[in-house]
């Protein structure tokens, strides 16, 4: 059976979504109601790994954790999960390229098919997309926005100088939450089931 819960992060509100044994979904930006792509789903935060899944988290945003051990379902093309295979073996507070990434998967050419694939992944920070960057060190697409990707890169200590923009307790602007470091199921548009 396929279940969601929202949690709350110091980058946002996130979804997570189970297909009932394993992690299928993380989603940034999410509304104040389910979205339509979730019709049938159940909303329930004990659904198969999905406490487990707000439990690491919890430990990664917390600092407590660098690498996630879950049961993940990548749902996409062949070429899709060679690419975000790729992405988990990029560790913590380190960074690749487009470029650096393709030839990894031994497609020297498909730079940018790469990024495409990358901004298709659906479970982005357990699946670090976040970690990959342009060939000039700049911070290049991601899903959740360029200011999650920087705080993200900040969190894990892989970006020093470019921390501007993110305020004191070292969150974007725009996923500030005061006081609020840990993840926590949030409310947002009904009650947690």
């Amino acid at each position: 059976m396929n279940s969601y819960t929202y949690v709350d992060s110091p980058i946002g509100p996130l979804l997570l979504g189970s297909d009932g044994e394993a992690l299928v979904r993380i989603d940034m930006d999410v509304p104040n109601r389910a979205p339509r792509d979730l019709e049938g789903w159940t909303r329930d935060a004990e659904a198969g790994p999905l406490r487990e899944v707000a439990r690491q988290l919890d430990e990664y945003f917390d600092g407590r954790r660098r690498a996630f051990d879950l049961p993940l379902r990548l749902l996409g093309t062949e070429f899709q999960r060679r690419a975000w295979r790729s992405l988990m073996d990029i560790p913590y507070g380190e960074t690749r390229s487009y470029g650096e990434q393709a030839r990894r998967i031994g497609k020297p050419s498909a730079s940018r098919a790469v990024g495409l694939a990358n901004g298709r992944n659906p479970i982005p920070i357990v699946v670090p997309c976040h970690r990959v960057i342009g060939a000039d060190g700049s911070l290049t697409g991601f899903g959740g926005g360029i200011e999650r990707k920087r705080w993200l890169l900040a969190h894990e200590g892989a970006i020093t100088d470019l921390l501007e923009g993110l305020d004191r307790g070292g969150a974007p602007a725009s996923a500030r939450r005061p006081k609020q470091l840990g993840i926590r199921p949030a409310v947002i548009g009904e009650r947690q089931r």
